[in-house]
């Protein structure tokens, strides 16, 4: 502010004085100016005058500093004193001002008080109940001398509730005269608001339940309170609370503090706290006290005009005008510290007459040069389009065929540098303008109105910037950890009893019933170790015992293995902001296929590819939205009908932080098995049952994880 408080507050004794222009300039005089003890610990502001008042004078309160100001309207001030210090009480000095056609009396507070006026013939009173103890705010009062203490006419007509457009609780109280005297006080955890010399209607002595509205309040209950009206309104959470009265309406309004989201986007009030009560007072005059208290030059129209009744208590004073404006059907523009304010409907008027005259207005061609963004975006966003649409045909894939590199927007109308007339409401040229661009020297050319170039070239320089880098980084881990033993044995006998023999087989035995030759073991119990799963032999210990007759051989086999291992890939790759890549590494593993009644086959090819496939977006918090597909492919083992092809895949969306690392995903496999094979009833015999049975006991585990970590890049970026 320009200003400092106590002059804008001296300075407004000038705009006051439209608020009562019938009354003779200078017609009274100012007696004396008294400070006395009054009941209950309150304090008492006399003003004596030589004639009474026609009516009450305006008042209003500030906060920074605490501060009451009365103004008295066609009162001479011949007592020829600036200031008086007291020092007591709430109270601590009072200043008397005059100007040419009222005098001022700005009584100085130590801290927040309560205040009530009250005229009785040539004398006015100002009662002082000071400050709360342990609150620091005093309750607020709207007290008015209109108002008779006994009088039974007033009464309460409707009470209504409804929810803000900033999730605030609205409590509307209509009166049948604007004059009732309101208390309001914070009474602990509620709000309590009396209507003095009031009565209440039986069917609004009622307890309103308001929770499902999600604001603040929570209850609204008004009932009798002898011979006032009282209500009890009840919030939760964090919350503050405000009220104002604009002719026969009161209304309470409770704001929600708790939560940032619900004033975000929401018109916010920091201006400085005052209070104000006028009584069928004109808006215009309403409009240059505002003026002279805030130091900005508010220029009213001529069409505004008539009268209000407002009664404002501790509300910002951009709040209080737009209490004001909205009260009497305005509203304002704003042009640095100049404020218009005029009817809504002729701002919208004035409005549309600016628009249409641009119409006439002659058109200048301009050529921007960009830096950084390619002229087709910039040409996509003058006229209404999407970039989004413009870059669509951009896609890449996990491809082992190069695709060449192609210029984005080859098919993009006007690409070759023709006109561009706007046809798009949503375009930034006006409906005469056109807009065009030119490859070859990245430049737009735009004809339009001067203005309408001025916000296109702003525009421009806000969007064209560098495009951030970003390098994406995968670690794909494979990890197996497998184990496996596997226990058999081999038995064979074979001997010559009487005239007959004893082998595995019928051939063997009779060649040793007649005495042939024998000079190997055949097997009668073959049972050897698994080896299926290893590649190697199993070891084996033998036993053979020969006699004259006879020969027995024994073969034990055991066989373990215990495999661990990891493999690690670690694609990377750098892009653009919302720039699609990709990078793969891998092979092409060739396989017949046959043709016509298995002739003329021809060789195929299968892809084996590591494969990291990214689409980034940059957010203005530096978080990194990815739309990504990480892809590993190995050769399986060769069976008899060709190459089979181990899979890995993962195709999804995440938002993470910039140098953050997030897992895609994980695949755990786990195999085990435990096989006996056995000869029946022997294998199963203690001890001697192990030369008849085999075991093999198996548990592999296979785990897939997937890292990916983010990096916004400067200028310059080394991958290493």
């Amino acid at each position: 502010m320009v200003k400092s408080t106590r002059t804008r507050i001296i300075s407004m004794a000038a705009a006051v004085g439209m608020l009562l222009s019938a009354l003779p300039a200078l017609a009274n005089s100012l007696q004396s100016v008294k400070v006395t003890q009054g009941p209950e610990n309150s304090q008492v502001v006399t003003i004596s005058l030589s004639e009474a008042l026609a009516a009450m004078p305006m008042h209003f309160t500030t906060t920074n500093p605490n501060r009451i100001v009365l103004d008295l309207p066609g009162i001479d001030n011949p007592l020829g004193r600036a200031s008086e210090t007291v020092n007591t009480g709430v109270i601590r000095a009072y200043n008397i001002a005059q100007t040419a056609d009222r005098t001022r009396i700005v009584v100085d507070l130590k801290g927040p008080a309560a205040y009530e006026v009250r005229k009785d013939k040539n004398q006015l009173f100002v009662t002082l109940h000071g400050s709360e103890a342990g609150s620091g705010v005093a309750p607020s009062h709207f007290e008015s001398a209109s108002a008779s203490p006994a009088s039974s006419a007033n009464s309460i007509r409707d009470v209504t509730f409804r929810r803000g457009q900033k999730g605030e609780g609205r409590i509307e109280v209509t009166l049948s005269d604007p004059g009732v005297g309101i208390d309001i006080k914070q009474k602990g955890k509620t709000i309590q608001v009396d209507f003095l010399n009031t009565g209440l209607p039986q069917s609004l002595q009622r307890r309103l339940d308001v929770s499902e509205f999600a604001t603040p309040a929570q209850t609204v209950e008004t009932f009798a309170q002898g011979q006032a009206t009282r209500m009890v309104v009840t919030p939760k959470g964090k919350w503050d609370f405000f009220s104002y009265q604009t002719g026969n309406t009161f209304t309470l309004e409770v704001t929600p503090l708790d939560s940032a989201d619900k004033t975000a986007g929401k018109t916010r009030y920091d201006g400085e706290k005052l209070s104000l009560d006028f009584q069928n007072v004109e808006v215009r005059a309403v409009l240059k006290v505002i003026a002279d208290f805030t130091g900005l030059n508010i220029v009213a129209a001529e069409s505004v005009a008539g009268n209000i009744t407002l009664r404002l208590k501790e509300v910002p004073w951009d709040q209080a005008l737009d209490i004001i404006l909205m009260t009497k059907g305005l509203d304002k523009r704003e042009n640095g510290n100049v404020i218009w304010v005029a009817p809504r409907q002729e701002l919208m008027d004035k409005e549309k007459q600016k628009l249409e005259a641009a119409d006439v207005e002659e058109l200048q061609t301009e050529i921007i040069r960009l830096n950084y963004m390619r002229a087709p975006d910039a040409y996509a966003i003058l006229t209404g389009k999407s970039i989004t649409s413009v870059q669509a045909g951009e896609k890449v894939t996990c491809a082992t065929a190069a695709e060449g590199v192609g210029g984005r927007n080859e098919n993009f109308p006007g690409s070759s540098g023709a006109s561009g007339t706007s046809g798009n409401t949503n375009s930034m040229v006006s409906k005469r303008g056109t807009v065009n661009f030119d490859l070859k020297t990245n430049s737009i050319f735009v004809q339009d109105t001067f203005d309408r170039i001025a916000k296109i070239k702003a525009l421009l320089k806000e969007i064209d910037i560098p495009a951030r880098q970003i390098m994406i980084e995968a670690r794909i881990v494979v990890a197996g950890d497998s184990f496996s033993r596997a226990l058999g044995a081999r038995l064979g006998f074979k001997a010559k009893i009487g005239s007959g023999g004893i082998s595995t087989t019928a051939t063997d035995a009779a060649s040793i019933a007649t005495g042939g030759p024998g000079t190997t073991v055949p097997y009668n119990v073959d049972l050897p170790a698994n080896t299926s799963t290893f590649t190697n032999a199993a070891s084996q210990i033998a036993y053979t015992f020969i006699s004259s007759n006879a020969i027995l051989g024994l073969e034990l086999q055991a066989l373990e293995a215990d495999n661990r291992g990891k493999i690690l890939s670690n694609p990377r790759v750098v892009t653009q902001n919302q720039v699609p890549a990709v990078i793969l590494q891998g092979q092409q593993i060739p396989y017949l296929t046959p043709g016509t009644n298995n002739t003329n086959a021809t060789v195929a090819f299968k892809d084996a590819l590591l494969c990291l496939l990214v689409d980034p977006q940059v957010l203005n918090n530096e978080d990194i939205i990815l739309n990504v597909e990480v892809q590993k492919d190995a050769a399986g083992k060769v069976m008899a009908s060709g190459i089979p092809i181990d899979t890995k895949r993962v195709k999804t969306q995440v938002r993470v932080k910039n140098g953050e690392t997030v897992v895609l995903g994980g695949i755990f496999e786990q195999t085990q098995n435990n096989d006996t094979e056995k000869v029946p009833l022997l294998g199963d015999i203690p001890i001697l049952g192990a030369l008849f049975r085999t075991n093999y006991k198996q548990d592999a585990k296979t785990e897939l994880l997937i890292f990916l970590t983010p990096r916004l890049l400067d200028d310059a970026v080394t991958l290493k």
